[in-house]
């Protein structure tokens, strides 16, 4: 069991793709309560099993799949629509942060996420990063596929 302490936070300008290039996702999900999430990074797949929501952290439990079978998964059992999106990852000051640029129904949301080791450990963000939204429900994944962004 793996414990994910993370915080979500908009991002105000695209100068974070001078830092690292970008990796395509395509993840769907199987149900959303608990939330079992089947992914696709590039050419490797995921099944991930997360716990309910307590402030910023939940259990979390990834496995490594065939790709064939995540692809048959997302195309074949997942709600839709999937969620698409292109993630550039780097490290700042000790900590990797990750850019999710949304692509599809939720074009125009750019989400960037740090993990944690604690819920009160102190980071420093780069320029680019706006406004937590850890705590807001809308800018998870799974609230994404029944409420996209562009019906915002």
């Amino acid at each position: 069991m793996s414990l994910e302490i993370e915080r979500k936070f908009l991002v105000k300008d695209q100068s974070y793709r001078k830092l690292a290039s970008g990796i395509l996702y395509r993840q769907g999900y199987l149900c959303t309560n608990p939330t079992v999430r089947v992914r696709t990074a590039g050419n490797r797949g995921y099944l991930t099993i997360k716990g309910p929501s307590s402030d910023i952290s939940r259990t979390e439990y990834e496995y490594e799949i065939p790709l064939i079978d995540a692809n048959a998964l997302l195309h074949d059992l997942c709600l839709k629509p999937l969620i698409e999106k292109i993630r550039y990852t780097f490290e700042f000051k000790g900590f990797v942060w990750e850019i999710d640029e949304f692509l599809q129904e939720n074009q125009g949301l750019i989400v960037a996420e740090i993990e944690l080791e604690s819920q009160d450990q102190v980071f420093e963000k780069p320029d680019f990063i706006g406004c937590k939204v850890s705590d807001d429900p809308r800018y998870r994944n799974s609230n994404l596929i029944k409420h996209p962004y562009q019906s915002w």
